[in-house]
């Protein structure tokens, strides 16, 4: 299965990413962030909803049909990985280089991939109870 495991938490047994550590201060301007580490990289949370990933060096923020073109339109590529040796994309996409070097920005583009990610969990449980 692609996913890791979501309950091991940043630093269980590892030395702490400065990179993902910087990027939990930036984003404390969205709420109580946090970093769970899963499938050789970082989910971040907010109220238990992923709405980024990190892979290695790489932001990725969770898209949808409405803020998917903001991304392209930067040239910016969704994230990859190989499942049973296919590529496969998710909903996330590369964050723009000065999202994670200007707080103001972070609180947009976060907004927005967390409010992606509330959306996303909203029509799941409409689903499940149709």
């Amino acid at each position: 299965m692609w996913f890791g495991f979501p309950n091991q938490r940043r630093g269980d047994g590892e030395k702490k990413n400065e990179f993902v550590s910087h990027l939990l201060d930036l984003m404390q301007v969205l709420g109580p962030v946090e970093a769970r580490r899963m499938f050789g990289g970082y989910g971040i949370f907010l109220q238990g909803l992923m709405f980024a990933l990190v892979d290695g060096q790489d932001l990725y923020l969770k898209v949808d049909d409405q803020t998917r073109a903001d991304y392209e339109a930067q040239g910016l590529e969704p994230f990859r990985y190989f499942r049973a040796g296919k590529p496969c994309a998710l909903n996330y996409y590369q964050a723009p280089e000065s999202v994670i070097e200007e707080q103001a920005l972070m609180r947009l583009w976060g907004s927005r991939a967390f409010d992606v990610a509330l959306k996303a969990a909203a029509l799941k449980q409409q689903s499940r109870t149709v």
